[in-house]
């Protein structure tokens, strides 16, 4: 597993280097904890990536990606990491390290990727926001559930600042949402946006019709996007938009 975390840390460094305009000048990602079960990279002055791993039957061992981000001493978090474990080492992380409140978890659809950490937030008196269809498929599914719902979007504050959740349309899956920082200008697509050449993944819970059309309204409504976190593999900016939308396109 340390190999994996190693790999990982290289993965993530090199793709944002070779891609200079998506962060600033002053600013050089770096690695800022690592365990055997997660992965914690600063992508911006106020934004880090962390990743956690996941046992799957059809694709082995997925890195899942999640964001935290943050202005004065609150962060917002999106989608936890995939145990309670892992959960718990990234809340203390964020508490003890970055000396920070968290304001609120949010699972940007039900699947396991996304909250399978939920209770480790809902034991250290974290607030979750979710879709009110997240809720209800979580429900359905007999898997914990977040605690405050939301239709069409929601602002959270942060600091001074906020970041908004918003849901586009079907994709990934019925539920899927993404997250605007504008501060910085970083979407959280997870799931519902792919990192450049991945196929197309898990489609039990998917509506391929949809999916395109939905990543077309996000690239309208955020054209200024700078930095773009898949829910899994590598970072990227609106190009990882275009390739997802060009990779569900039906003729």
């Amino acid at each position: 597993m340390k190999k994996i975390v190693f790999a990982l840390t290289l993965f993530f460094f090199g793709n944002v280097h070779a891609q200079s305009s998506l962060s600033s000048a002053a600013f050089r990602p770096k690695e800022v904890y690592h365990s055997e079960d997660l992965l914690i990279i600063q992508i911006s002055k106020n934004a880090y990536v962390h990743t956690s791993f996941l046992q799957t039957n059809d694709f082995g061992k997925v890195p899942c990606n999640g964001l935290i981000i943050r202005d004065s001493n609150e962060v917002v978090v999106f989608d936890t990491p995939t145990n309670n474990n892992s959960a718990t080492a990234l809340i203390k992380y964020i508490k003890e390290k970055l000396h920070c409140k968290i304001n609120a978890i949010v699972p940007t659809h039900f699947h396991e990727d996304c909250l399978g950490g939920l209770a480790s937030f809902h034991e250290h008196k974290i607030p979750s926001f979710a879709n009110f269809t997240t809720i209800e498929l979580t429900k359905a599914n007999q898997v914990i559930s977040p605690q405050n719902g939301f239709k069409d979007s929601l602002k959270l504050k942060i600091g001074k600042t906020f970041t908004k959740l918003t849901f586009f349309g079907e994709g990934h899956t019925k539920d899927n949402v993404v997250g605007y920082f504008p501060k910085e200008k970083i979407l959280f697509g997870g799931c519902l946006i792919k990192e450049m050449e991945a196929t197309k993944g898990y489609l039990g819970d998917a509506n391929v019709g949809e999916w395109s059309s939905t990543v077309e309204k996000i690239k309208q409504a955020y054209p200024d996007v700078q930095l773009v976190i898949p829910g899994h593999g590598k970072i990227g900016g609106i190009d990882l938009l275009d390739y997802t939308i060009k990779l569900f396109k039906t003729p």
